[in-house]
């Protein structure tokens, strides 16, 4: 069952990214841990914004861009998580490494996830 949810949460963090930014990320893996939901991303970065990142200032716009962008977004990936979960997220925490092209988003639940789909509970609230 975890890993059917990571995989929903996955393809649905993947849609919404092509829709936001034009194309989706390279690799994307999505782990519950506890009462966490980690989304990790990697090949992030569009063409211009490798190109921009060859100067220090300009690695500095791309991440405060992406940073920006992600306070534009946050609500709707946070209402995303909620609706394939079931859980409220309390607060979420995310970054972007320009040097590597990586993305991770780190949802924090009001419930251990994890422990709730081995014990098969799945039920609304």
């Amino acid at each position: 069952m975890q890993s059917v949810m990571e995989k929903k949460i996955c393809d649905e963090f993947i849609k919404f990214q092509k829709n936001l930014v034009g194309r989706g990320p390279e690799c994307t893996r999505v782990m519950i841990c506890r009462d966490m939901v980690i989304i990790r991303s990697s090949g992030v970065l569009t063409k211009e914004e490798k190109h921009v990142c060859g100067t220090p200032k300009g690695r500095s716009l791309v991440k405060q861009l992406r940073l920006e962008l992600r306070d534009t977004y946050i609500n709707q990936i946070e209402s995303l998580i909620k609706s394939i979960t079931f859980c409220k997220v309390n607060s979420s925490h995310g970054d972007i490494s320009i040097r590597t092209g990586e993305h991770i988003e780190v949802f924090i639940l009001d419930q251990d996830l994890e422990k709730r789909l081995q014990t098969g509970g799945m039920s609304q609230r």
